[in-house]
């Protein structure tokens, strides 16, 4: 346990944004399974609009250092390949 009074407030504030990180964490692993799910039913449709609002979750959870940049860009980039994969005929 802390003794010193900063310390006290550092353990409150950690407490406070490891909630936070963990329910943006959350949400964009929740947004990453919608798009997956829309790309399976080869529903083009809500897969692009899915993969956009996944795009901008993942973009601010990287500016503000919740996730890194680069596995931000690698989940966008695998999952435009998914669904660009949809448009394209076979």
């Amino acid at each position: 346990m802390a003794n010193i009074r900063s310390a006290e407030k550092d353990i409150r504030k950690t407490t406070v944004r490891t909630a936070h990180n963990q329910t943006v964490k959350s949400r964009i692993r929740t947004l990453r399974k919608k798009v997956i799910s829309a790309v399976e039913k080869k529903d083009v449709a809500a897969a692009a609009a899915s993969l956009s609002e996944f795009a901008a979750a993942a973009d601010k959870a990287a500016k503000t250092h919740v996730i890194k940049k680069n596995t931000s860009a690698r989940f966008k980039s695998r999952l435009a390949l998914k669904v660009g994969a949809l448009t394209k005929p076979a």
